[in-house]
């Protein structure tokens, strides 16, 4: 069974009260926590041989990689015999001969398939304010997955069995986004890798360590098989203001155009009185933009990033003929949404693929049915008992409520 979630997730990653891991250590600074708490509820290596050898997995779902060298998919995938030809399917026997030789195993994406993790990401989701993804990685004894690196976003280490070393140093380039990766810098890294770490410490069973982006790592097994999780944080920064701005900026006719004829590029003098017209345009353009401008726009990449709680497709298409007034029903947990006040006779439900137009006089039963709680479709206010089922049904076949 999936859990609901309402729990704290991010108490079990960090030893500190939410406001002082935001003031202190959010984007700043690692901690590392010993004898944090016990997470085999979230995976053991029990789980792991049931997703490989009991859940058809394929790639991009899983990776390998050996000192440093990602192991081509080839080597571990295959076809799935009649019916299932197609050769992205992990073979367990090949990653048994792999993991025997020393690779390290990566399972990606287990908020989305594994029912414990997804509880767990959804919680700290809405803790945080913003997406999350959950990997887990499997080392056997005495060996190396990956080189020392660093994320470009912050990650909770959370070690669920056996012992890893762990060195941490500090960045080669503070605050990296996606577009600086750290193949860009390599040797600084190596440099950095090779003085004193920051972090040297072995993450036992239960163990947690927080890295912000940029903060170069690697880890080695020590005399035994070491499983952890790593949960992503893909927070926004101000970067992705400013690529929203230059989105918005296409709207404006002053900033789309051309540039006069003959305008040599790479001649400063000759760009300059271009740059400071472009310049003016700019500054016009940002005084008329408002907040809801921009919020409006970077809604579409915040939504996108945070898929819901999963619903359950047929029992819900089952239930839409017979829907009757004592049917409880619920907001879809994690959906996100925007309810915009009554215009012109109608109002809009903004989704995150999608717009619901629907009569003004559904106002009332939308700011009630989408408040979270649970709700019996008879008791949806300002409707007639007809209507208030026809509004149900609608927003259940639109995957906006979920019966509860």
């Amino acid at each position: 069974m999936i859990e609901d979630g309402s729990g704290s997730s991010l108490a079990r990653c960090v030893p500190v009260a939410k406001e002082e891991f935001a003031e202190r250590y959010w984007d700043r600074l690692p901690l590392l926590t010993p004898a944090h708490g016990d997470y085999r509820d979230l995976l053991s290596l029990d789980g792991v041989d049931e997703l490989l050898g009991g859940r058809a997995l394929r790639t991009p779902f899983v990776r390998m990689a050996k000192d440093g060298q990602v192991i081509p998919a080839a080597r571990y995938t295959g076809g799935g015999g009649a019916g299932a030809e197609i050769a992205d399917q992990v073979h367990d026997e090949k990653v048994l001969a792999l993991l025997a030789d020393g690779a390290t195993l990566v399972l990606q994406g287990l908020h989305r398939m594994w029912p414990p993790l997804v509880g767990f990401a959804a919680a700290l989701r809405r803790e945080l304010g913003t997406p999350v993804q959950i990997n887990a990685y499997l080392t056997p004894p005495g060996s190396r997955g990956f080189d020392p690196h660093y994320d470009t976003h912050g990650v909770f280490v959370l070690q669920v069995s056996g012992h890893k070393r762990w060195r941490v140093h500090a960045p080669v380039l503070d605050a990296p986004v996606p577009r600086q990766p750290w193949g860009g810098v390599a040797e600084e890294v190596a440099a950095a890798a090779g003085a004193a770490p920051e972090i040297d410490a072995v993450l036992a069973p239960g163990d947690a360590l927080y890295l912000p982006r940029g903060w170069v790592h690697a880890a080695t097994t020590e005399g035994e098989w070491s499983l952890h999780l790593t949960v992503g944080i893909h927070a926004p920064t101000r970067l992705t203001l400013v690529d929203a701005l230059a989105r918005l900026a296409a709207t404006a006719p002053a900033l789309r155009a051309g540039l006069p004829m003959g305008l040599d590029p790479a001649d400063a003098k000759s760009v300059a009185p271009a740059l400071a017209d472009t310049v003016a345009a700019l500054h016009e353009w940002l005084d008329a933009l408002t907040p809801e401008d921009l919020a409006a726009e970077l809604r579409r990449d915040a939504w996108a990033g945070a898929r819901p709680a999963p619903l359950r497709p047929v029992a819900q298409a089952a239930a839409l003929p017979g829907l009757g007034p004592d049917v409880r029903v619920a907001a879809r947990p994690g959906l996100p949404f925007r309810l915009d006040d009554p215009s012109g006779g109608r109002v809009a439900v903004h989704l995150p693929d999608r717009t619901l137009h629907l009569p003004e006089s559904c106002a009332d039963a939308l700011r009630t049915v989408l408040d979270g709680r649970p709700h019996r479709v008879g008791d949806l206010p300002g409707l007639d008992d007809e209507d208030r089922k026809v509004l149900a049904r609608r927003l259940l076949r639109e995957a906006a409520l979920v019966l509860a």
